[in-house]
């Protein structure tokens, strides 16, 4: 725990780290799905051409842009092409029931929505009426350069809405200066490169899932989002082999039936970092996926909504001991401290209980429309 220094300051929006990858490897793999590959080129430039329809539109920062689509290359270009265009983005789980989805619509003010034929229908309009079907869309005489549009770091990127499990959702709102910090630290922690292939395996409607799609883009490597079905263990293991695979994010849960396959099935995966979270992982549970999958790396990475996706990692190598019952936290990523407090926040020695507390550069710009609450 501690302060680490202030060394991202100058980070520029995640959109642009990307754009910059698009200039040095146009024709590097940027994102795979399905038999499809996209370069890096390609993606940049479909992402340019919907993000000139949205600045049309209105779409400026500030503005919000709901985005409900499968998963899907134009759900990684809509995402991208809402960055650019200086907006943030609220992702809409088509899956979710309608009255939550209302509640996301009215509460979070989006302007616009992003969607698709077959699901329109499932989502609620914005009051403004605005809707794009990505899967109909011509923008074909679109511009195809960087749209040059001013977004600074504490603009709104995106919002997430939190479970709501003691009451309505709330939104949770990001601004690009923490989110740009914590991907280029995050990177750094990870050690990405453009020789890595992640697969995206979480909804976009969870606060990990930004990370993942981000980091990689950023990094100039191949981003391979998982399609619409659920994959059981097998199917995962058998994608992960096809596509060269070397980065993944699983709950400890998944990453353990995962590891149970392949043990029995005696495979090996060309995974070099496996990353947990979601929920805490049993010492039980590490020390069986690291006998049985042995990879050079797992890093736990640990944090609340608030905090702008994982804070707090620790990475795990096959020599690392601990002797808590679960993998710990471990430290600060980026621009951030943590310290464990008492009832009267005084700092406590270590091994006493206390109450976790982050700050730094890396937290979001507050709940959404409630202030008293921020």
């Amino acid at each position: 725990w501690g302060v680490n220094e202030q060394r991202y300051a100058s980070v520029e929006p995640v959109h642009h780290l990307i754009e910059q990858q698009a200039i040095a490897r146009p024709d590097a793999t940027a994102l795979i799905f399905g038999d499809t590959e996209l370069s890096y080129a390609e993606l940049n430039r479909r992402a340019n051409q919907l993000a000139y329809r949205l600045i049309a539109l209105g779409i400026q920062p500030e503005s919000r842009v709901g985005i409900a689509v499968e998963r899907s290359i134009d759900m990684i270009a809509g995402l991208l092409a809402i960055l650019k265009a200086g907006g943030a983005y609220v992702p809409l789980d088509p899956d979710y029931p309608r009255e939550r989805l209302q509640h996301m619509v009215s509460d979070s003010g989006i302007e616009l929505l992003l969607t698709q034929q077959a699901i329109e229908a499932h989502i609620p309009r914005p009051a403004q009426g605005n809707v794009l079907l990505l899967d109909r869309l011509d923008i074909s005489d679109a511009p195809e350069d960087n749209p040059a549009v001013a977004v600074h770091g504490e603009h709104l990127a995106y919002i997430i809405y939190t479970s709501g499990s003691t009451g309505q959702p709330k939104g949770v709102a990001v601004a690009h200066g923490p989110l740009a910090m914590h991907i280029q630290a995050i990177g750094e922690c990870y050690g990405m490169t453009p020789e890595d292939r992640e697969l995206q395996f979480a909804s976009i409607n969870f606060d990990g899932a930004h990370e993942r799609w981000l980091v990689p883009l950023a990094f100039g490597a191949a981003l391979m989002p998982r399609d619409q079905e659920i994959w059981p263990a097998d199917r995962t293991a058998a994608e992960i082999a096809k596509h060269r695979i070397t980065i993944a994010c699983f709950t400890p849960g998944y990453l353990q039936q995962l590891a149970e396959f392949t043990g029995s099935a005696g495979r090996q995966l060309p995974i070099r970092s496996y990353t947990v979270g979601g929920e805490a992982m049993s010492r039980s549970s590490y020390e069986f996926v690291q006998a049985t999958l042995q990879p050079p790396r797992i890093i736990n990475g640990y944090g609340p909504t608030e905090t702008v996706i994982t804070p707090l990692i620790f990475k795990a190598t096959p020599t690392t001991r601990f002797d808590s019952g679960y993998l710990p936290i471990g430290s600060p990523v980026g621009d951030r401290t943590a310290y464990i407090l008492d009832a009267d926040m005084n700092p406590l020695p270590v091994g006493v209980t206390g109450e976790l507390y982050l700050g730094g550069r890396g937290l979001a710009r507050g709940y959404l429309n409630r202030p008293g609450l921020t």
